[in-house]
């Protein structure tokens, strides 16, 4: 099979030549960036960060799967897929290693952010010795936007810091708060009743027309002013003017970024001037969880040659005839 991964030949620690290495009997060519043209003589898209727009998979002339390396699928057009007889399908967090990898880097930019790591950095090149005194966790409270696969592997490394744990989840938050033992749990609509009572509020939920710009204006003005925002999710669940001016105004104390409106982001961004500690959109990219996503990824691609079922599809299900291929 032919096989476009829609990333740079070496994103990822060389994640393409682990495929290559894996699956030696198909052909993998890179894009070389994050985005693609045309789809034409290809059996697999990888698509990776790219936007696969209806009219991108109208130029496939033989594609078959569209295979994500993650749980996102906000810029997959699953409909389009769908009615060219496209199978979508992905990795879910929880069984790859992606959701513990994440969550450690959550816990990262709590500690840094509890400890000033922005002021740190200052005091060191200024020779100034002793500041800024840091924030311990202990008893602070940390509400968590999400209680999915990334959401429940946070909340099992916070309970040792002896916080309180308080969560938003979409449906049956009361069941949640039983099984995750939170000491609150709320729906959507008790957003605001969760960002005015957190020290760190971290957002876990996948990028949806409900959840885009979810944090704005409005929601960070109920944040405390000296609490902290983590963004583990996607990008456009945050307002980046509104968030902007909140650092500016100082209604929040810092930021933690993962994930960017633009990605890649802009270094000149002026918001990378306030208190935020940013990663360049790797939470999911470690040694463990990579290793878990090749090996989804060579399963899928040998059913998929095999004509058998297919792993994760999200716009079919199980029932969808499997697609045989001779070569």
């Amino acid at each position: 099979m032919d096989i476009l991964f829609a990333a740079p030949e070496k994103a990822w620690n060389g994640f393409l030549s682990l495929l290559r290495a894996e699956l030696p009997e198909h052909c993998f060519e890179s894009s070389g960036r994050f985005g693609f043209d045309d789809l034409r003589g290809y059996d697999v898209l990888i698509p990776a960060m790219s936007e696969v727009t209806d009219k991108l998979l109208a130029t496939g002339d033989r594609l078959k799967l569209v295979q994500q390396c993650g749980a996102g699928l906000d810029k997959v057009d699953l409909k389009a897929a769908a009615r060219r007889n496209i199978l979508v399908a992905n990795i879910p967090s929880g069984i790859s290693g992606n959701a513990d990898s994440v969550a450690e880097l959550g816990i990262y930019m709590i500690i840094g952010l509890a400890r000033d790591v922005f002021s740190m950095a200052c005091n060191l090149r200024n020779r100034k010795i002793g500041e800024p005194p840091g924030r311990a966790l202990t008893g602070k409270t940390i509400g968590i936007v999400g209680l999915g696969d990334i959401g429940r592997a946070l909340i099992r490394r916070l309970r040792p810091f002896d916080v309180r744990l308080i969560g938003i989840k979409q449906n049956n938050p009361a069941s949640a708060r039983k099984e995750l033992s939170l000491d609150w749990t709320g729906g959507p609509d008790e957003l605001n009743h969760l960002l005015k009572r957190s020290d760190f509020v971290v957002l876990c939920v996948p990028l949806t027309p409900t959840t885009k710009n979810l944090i704005n204006q409005d929601t960070l003005s109920c944040m405390k002013p000296d609490a902290c925002l983590i963004n583990l999710a996607r990008g456009g669940i945050v307002d980046a003017k509104a968030l902007q001016d909140a650092l500016a105004s100082r209604r929040i104390f810092g930021v933690g970024l993962d994930v960017f409106w633009d990605e890649p982001p802009d270094p000149d961004d002026p918001i990378f001037a306030y208190n935020v500690i940013a990663t360049p959109h790797v939470g999911g990219s470690t040694d463990i969880s990579l290793k878990g996503i090749l090996k989804i990824i060579a399963e899928n691609l040998r059913r998929l040659q095999d004509g058998r079922k297919l792993l994760y599809v999200k716009n079919g299900g199980p029932e969808k005839p499997p697609i045989m291929f001779n070569g």
